[in-house]
């Protein structure tokens, strides 16, 4: 299957723009998920055997692997339901926003094969909440999934940064009740001043907002993570952790998409999160050094230029409970996961 994709489908998929690709991609993955007899058969072929493997246990749940699909693939939970068929141990809708919005102007998104990386300045195009509220209330529901479902929350762009709270709460209350875990997005660099979010004060005000309409829901409650950027400096990692601790958060992800330009970038002038590849050894030194700050207390779900069976495990090695890609499986294929899912478990079983 990697010999077809790299050699035939590859090739075709790469002479269109980036985000028309990604949209097929979308729509293809939403056809698998529509066949039922289909997508159940694949879901068993790229299961791993339970007598072998266990399931990995975070925040409170279970997967049935290590390999999650990142946020920012299926922006409006149109092709989630097929991602166990794909070997996916769990997945991440989004990121979502309170508000309807179309993004940023196109052309948005470029990839540079020779470095295997992604430059996207997407800036969260989604329907908006209730809409992927609407479509999640009809497809399947906590308890009947067979693998946990992320959802992964942002702030609307025209929504002042004052007013960043009650957006986010917005969200959270139109799709807590289908998500198996949220995801609180501080870090994406599309999005004009969102990253300041992630400032002690502003996250604090944040954070005890979400953590009370959360413990509210009673035994309702679902697992709450916090995705940061790979820009931060160890200082405001700190600061992020000590809020994180203070406020009961249940896992982070790391990291979120950068704004350098290592190697040959530093000549590439779109404007951008930059994703891949280049994003590899920065985003696993702070995953090491949360797991060193928190003495691996707090479960981290690793992203970040996973190309390869070795650049996940790095991560795992590094402290990651959990791995997320998509910009490997523009270059690796729609199975990449299940390829890479089932070499890591036996990396670990060794």
């Amino acid at each position: 299957m990697d010999f077809v994709y790299e050699k035939v489908i590859r090739p075709r998929l790469f002479r269109r723009d980036s985000e028309a690709a990604h949209e097929l991609g979308v729509t293809a993955m939403a056809l698998l998920g529509r066949l039922g007899p289909l997508r159940k058969a694949w879901e068993v072929w790229h299961r791993l055997p339970a007598r072998r493997f266990r399931p990995v246990e975070a925040f409170g749940l279970e997967f049935p692997n290590t390999v999650g699909l990142a946020a920012g693939f299926d922006k409006n939970a149109e092709a989630w339901p097929a991602a166990a068929a794909m070997g996916f141990g769990h997945v991440e809708i989004g990121t979502v926003t309170a508000l309807a919005q179309p993004g940023n102007d196109k052309p948005r998104m470029f990839r540079f094969p020779e470095e295997e990386a992604v430059i996207n300045r997407m800036g969260f195009n989604n329907e908006g909440a209730e809409a992927v509220a609407s479509r999640l209330a009809r497809q399947a529901p906590r308890g009947q999934r067979p693998i946990p479902l992320g959802i992964n929350l942002g702030k609307s762009k025209i929504t002042p940064l004052d007013e960043a709270v009650a957006d986010y709460l917005k969200s959270f209350a139109l799709l807590a009740d289908h998500a198996d875990y949220l995801v609180l997005n501080v870090s994406s660099p599309n999005t004009p001043g969102l990253r300041e979010l992630q400032d002690e004060s502003r996250l604090r005000e944040l954070l005890s907002a979400v953590t009370t309409a959360n413990r509210d829901r009673g035994e309702n409650r679902r697992p709450l993570l916090l995705k940061i950027a790979p820009d931060l400096t160890y200082r405001q990692i700190d600061d992020v952790l000590q809020v994180i601790e203070d406020y009961g958060f249940d896992g982070i992800i790391a990291t979120n998409t950068t704004l350098a330009r290592p190697g040959r970038f530093t000549d590439v002038n779109e404007t951008g999160g930059l994703s891949g590849r280049p994003l590899q050894q920065r985003s696993t030194q702070i995953i090491n050094y949360i797991a060193r700050a928190t003495d691996g207390r707090l479960p981290i779900i690793g992203v970040g230029g996973i190309s390869d069976t070795a650049d996940a495990g790095e991560k795992l090695d590094a402290g990651a409970k959990l791995v997320q890609v998509y910009t490997g499986m523009i270059y690796r294929g729609p199975f990449f996961a299940a390829e890479l899912a089932k070499a890591l478990r036996e990396r670990q079983r060794r």
